[in-house]
């Protein structure tokens, strides 16, 4: 008798050790057996929420940011901007194998379903048919984006009939994708009642995302109007606060993935220490308690408009002596201002903040985000907000979901699919955007007191909404998709890290009044988002140069990892690996 599996790759992780899942304690049936019974095809159900299967959105916190122009971390320079990824590095191996993992129990369920193992009614087979096409769609979509061809398969195959198994047309497999997100947002509801799963909004959306990583301007934009259509979905009053952990439930997220450290299902991982349940030290300011490694960078922090909808590269408004004024209010949502309390005392770079005030009770404190006191302080004096709370600094661990789809997300891709197929006038399209704008401003839609959105030339809106999904999403794992489907990397990612000069260089600045930017600098706000400052080098006391980003036009795609060409010579190899 012929020995059947269901996935290749799941299986063959069994062979090769690519992937260990039993860190992070599933609680359901094998994917390797039919399932007999509903609670058995529940439980299977709910391990496709697993964070580790969506393992490039929720391996570790801010996963790909670490990778774009968004992203400074000392002098750290992460592999794949260098331009040194590798078929063996685990940024490879791992998320193809737990992808695969996440096919296979997907095809499991499927299968189960059609052949009705369990006995169910009709309805409730469609419907758990539908909720798992829609995570099979998506772990699928990943692996076309990440590696164009792959391997791909839907149903029962014999051991040797896998290890012949070769790549499959990303295309041809873009069609499988599209027809199961259509068959699962035809069988889910529009809500559940009192649960979080995945609903006939999130299909849509996915939907809408894989056309827009795929360039399909029409499929995205009807995808997302589809979405819209619902009238479920709305954005948060509060652009703050729609980060911060206490916000568990709102009418803007479409698709999370659950994190909870009390009921032993973190949704990271702690790389340094090797556990589930990452902390969050490095993203809050050292005097705090934090130690602040990462922060967002210069480039980003230009990226946000002046109150007037035009960028520091043109706007009157932009003050180099106080470069948080007449900002977009975005700016202050994702960076901490200077000078402005956070985390219970007020935060600020410049060298003679020797000392900054503890708020709960007035002490001057040692200001330990300032390099004359500390010269782990951050390197380019710069400190994330957005999404950083007190939950932080209480045990360095934060259980805020992990947001895959979010209502401003669709109303973006949206707008751009609609500009792209040369529909930019379309009255919809301003309506997208300008709620969006609205919102950050803490306005309604119709004010007249924040920059509207009139552009509709399709090269200047193009300009305007790339630059608005880089500060509407920034820190949210979208920047480094964009910067790949747009293949506009060799601009963005061939560049130095600037940033903060020696302390008493700094002093030296600070006494002409423009302490981190010099008077006469502007950066260069390019069509397609990217900030360039490499005017910076005509002021060489106000900046230290990093070398290290060094994108190669290989790394668009990874290579395939050279465990499963081992094991499947069928396996062709990526171009340039």
């Amino acid at each position: 008798m012929k020995k059947y599996i269901i996935s290749i790759f799941a299986g063959m992780a069994l062979l090769t050790g690519c992937v260990d899942l039993d860190r992070n304690p599933l609680s359901e049936g094998s994917s390797e057996n039919w399932y007999s019974n509903e609670q058995e095809i529940t439980l299977s159900l709910n391990a496709l929420y697993n964070p580790m299967l969506w393992y490039t959105e929720a391996y570790r916190w801010y996963n790909t940011d670490r990778w774009t122009d968004d992203w400074n971390q000392r002098d750290k320079v992460y592999d794949w901007v260098a331009g040194d990824l590798t078929g063996t590095a685990d940024q490879v191996t791992t998320p193809w194998a737990n992808y695969y993992k996440g096919i296979s129990r997907a095809n499991t369920l499927i299968y189960s379903l059609e052949e009705n193992t369990a006995g169910l009614s009709d309805a409730i087979t469609a419907l758990y048919d539908a909720e798992a096409r829609f995570f099979r769609a998506s772990f699928y979509s990943y692996l076309i984006m990440l590696w164009g061809d792959v391997p791909y398969y839907e149903g029962r195959m014999t051991l040797e009939e896998a290890y012949k198994m070769g790549r499959v047309s990303r295309d041809y497999i873009l069609d499988k994708i599209y027809e199961d997100l259509d068959k699962a947002a035809a069988g889910l509801p529009k809500a559940y009642s009192g649960v979080q799963r995945v609903t006939k909004g999130a299909a849509y959306a996915m939907k809408a995302r894989v056309a827009l990583w795929m360039s399909d301007w029409d499929t995205c934009a009807k995808a997302a109007k589809a979405c819209m259509d619902l009238n479920v979905y709305s954005l948060h009053p509060s652009f703050r606060d729609l980060f911060l952990s206490k916000t568990k439930k709102s009418s803007e997220f479409i698709f999370e993935l659950p994190n909870s450290n009390e009921l032993d299902h973190p949704a990271y991982y702690d790389s340094d220490k090797e556990v589930w349940g990452a902390t969050v030290k490095s993203f809050y300011p050292r005097t705090a308690g934090g130690n602040n490694v990462a922060q967002p960078s210069w480039e980003l922090f230009f990226a946000f408009p002046c109150t007037d909808g035009k960028f520091c590269d043109e706007s009157p408004l932009y003050d180099p002596a106080d470069p948080f004024a007449n900002r977009d209010p975005r700016l202050a949502e994702t960076f901490v201002k200077f000078g402005s309390e956070h985390l219970g005392y007020i935060y600020e770079a410049k060298n003679s903040a020797l000392k900054v005030m503890r708020v709960k009770d007035g002490a001057m404190v040692d200001n330990k985000d300032n390099k004359a006191v500390d010269k782990w302080a951050p390197y380019n004096g710069m400190a994330l907000r957005k999404g950083v709370d007190e939950e932080y600094v209480d045990d360095n661990k934060s259980e805020k979901n992990v947001t895959v789809l979010r209502y401003a997300d669709v109303l973006l891709m949206y707008a751009e699919a609609m500009n792209e197929l040369g529909r930019g006038d379309d009255p919809t399209v301003a309506d997208a955007l300008n709620s969006i704008r609205a919102r950050a401003y803490g306005v309604a839609k119709d004010d007249t007191t924040y920059p509207k959105i009139t552009e509709t030339g399709q090269v200047a809106l193009r300009r305007i909404i790339r630059c608005e999904r880089r500060c509407e999403l920034a820190w949210e794992n979208r920047r480094w998709f964009d910067l790949i489907r747009w293949r506009v990397c060799e601009d963005a990612l061939r560049t130095a890290y600037y940033q903060l000069p020696t302390p008493a260089q700094m002093a030296i600045n600070e006494a002409t009044g423009y302490w981190i930017f010099p008077k006469d600098f502007r950066p260069v706000l390019k069509y397609n988002s990217i900030v360039n400052i490499e005017g910076l080098e005509s002021f060489p006391g106000y900046f230290l140069k990093i070398e290290g980003r060094n994108f190669g036009i290989k790394s668009y795609l990874f290579p395939i990892p050279s465990k499963e060409r081992t094991v499947c010579p069928n396996l062709t190899q990526n171009p340039g690996y």
